[in-house]
């Protein structure tokens, strides 16, 4: 078991990401448990399938015209296209596919991420350094835990304080491809410094009216920490007070930090083991009003002429964030993905909240906007108060004869508590490759997703995810 060893880098007095360097860099395949290896594997099928599905977007093939512009020829893989480029180059490309539906993993401390996000910079850095698949596993859970534990320390989270949640992973990628490049602790420190203190995003891309940077943000921290190690690696030095020293983050982002929670038991259990995944390609906290909707209009065979209004009560910040003005009348995938009255609006209309439901053609269909009107959503108080550790939502359905029905859930499908099965992670797949993918090819990526561990070359695994249909 992996224990955090004591800090042997830069200073008499060590500051935090002299611990968290230390013990990434001494990280072995050995020191995870069963459960954190099977883990990542699940979270790696989950990512890849949403690579796929990202890959046949727009805003996948503006950044892929670009790339080819400006990125250059190197060792690593382009998930979809299977060309080899440098490592930053892949690294944000990767990202970007496996972000931009919002589909992929989910946590929610006082900050929610998608440690998914950080995979590509553990995919480019294993390649780079013709890593095998239990490597890469190592990149895989070093990730989550550190980005999980970095959403637990600050009270309250940073996107309460205007930042967004990229501003983390701006920390985090830099230390998972700084040990798949097998950097020193010292270099990993350097690293963390060069891309933390030169990358924060504010909360803008996710609120309002928003944009293609709402999925974009993260991958570009992810590349941000992929480019820090490749300058660490060749003797860069950045700041190693970037977390805790003057004018680093817990100075410039408020004083209420649990530090400790970086740090304290590192190895005696696996972040990676309490994480969620996605049902729906949606915002995280649409998750449980969404399953509570769809649940009562099946189980009572609601058509939408019957629904006069769907009352919801959840946290401030679905009330808030989620539906605002701009909420209910949604022209972007970007806003309808992040709309409390849209999903429920298409969840009335279309018994079902798929990638389809996010197709333009949807996003202004009739049928589904007569739905936004009947949709009221308020913060309850109480619901606050037990937030994050439950996502409850209680949700009354009032019909036009009179009739109501109510429903109170307290997690969705996806959490921990009820997770997918790896069958249903399988079918999500399989459903997101389909349009790309032969069925034999499919089968093929999950076998060796499963059989991880057993691959020598990690680019043998890579090259597997290449579109047969483009």
């Amino acid at each position: 078991m992996a224990t955090a060893a004591k800090p042997s880098v830069k200073t008499a007095k060590p500051t935090i990401t002299a611990h968290m360097s230390e013990w990434a860099a001494n990280l072995k395949f050995e020191d995870l448990s069963p459960e954190a290896v099977y883990q990542a594997k699940r979270y790696l099928l989950d990512s890849i399938g949403c690579a796929l599905g990202g890959y046949q977007q727009h805003d996948v093939k503006i950044a892929l015209d670009v790339m080819q512009e400006i990125a250059g020829p190197g060792p690593c893989t382009v998930i979809g296209t299977g060309e080899r480029l440098d490592a930053v180059s892949a690294s944000l490309l990767n990202g970007l596919m496996i972000r931009c539906m919002d589909y992929n993993d989910i946590y929610w401390k006082q900050d929610p991420c998608h440690p998914s996000d950080i995979f590509p910079a553990a995919m480019a850095g294993a390649e780079r350094s013709k890593s095998g698949g239990k490597e890469l596993i190592v990149g895989l859970v070093l990730g989550h835990e550190f980005e999980m534990r970095l959403c637990e320390a600050a009270f309250p989270g940073i996107r309460e304080r205007g930042w967004h949640h990229a501003t983390l992973t701006a920390f985090v990628s830099p230390i998972v491809a700084g040990r798949m490049l097998h950097l020193s602790p010292e270099q990993i420190q350097d690293a963390i410094g060069i891309s933390a203190s030169a990358r924060v995003t504010l909360g803008a891309v996710t609120a309002g009216k928003l944009t293609m940077m709402k999925n974009t943000v993260d991958p570009q921290a992810t590349q941000s920490g992929v480019f820090a190690a490749l300058l660490a690696e060749k003797g860069y030095t950045g700041p190693e007070h970037v977390i805790d020293g003057k004018e680093g983050l817990v100075h410039c982002f408020g004083p209420d930090w649990k530090l400790n929670l970086l740090t304290d038991g590192l190895g005696e259990s696996w972040r990676i083991t309490q994480c969620g995944m996605k049902a729906f390609p949606t915002e995280a906290l649409t998750h449980t009003p969404i399953s509570a909707v769809l649940g009562i209009v099946k189980d009572q065979d609601l058509k939408p002429e019957e629904i006069l209004e769907v009352h919801v009560r959840t946290t401030s910040r679905g009330a808030d964030i989620l539906s605002d003005p701009s909420k209910y009348d949604p022209h972007t995938k970007e806003t309808a993905d992040h709309s409390l009255p849209y999903v429920l609006a298409a969840a009335i209309a279309e018994r079902q909240v798929t990638p389809l439901q996010f197709e333009m053609r949807k996003i202004v269909d009739p049928r589904i906007r007569e739905q936004l009107h009947k949709i009221v959503v308020v913060a309850d108080p109480e619901i606050e108060k037990v937030f994050p550790a439950l996502q409850r939502v209680i949700v009354k359905i009032t019909t036009t004869d009179g009739r109501s029905f109510e429903k109170q859930l307290d997690y969705p499908k996806g959490d921990p508590r009820n997770p997918l099965t790896d069958r249903e992670v399988e079918e999500k797949f399989e459903a997101l490759s389909e349009p790309v993918l032969s069925a034999a090819a499919q089968q093929c990526i999950v076998d060796a997703t499963w059989n991880l561990d057993t691959f020598d070359d990690i680019a043998e695994y890579m090259q597997l995810l290449q579109v047969e249909k483009k």
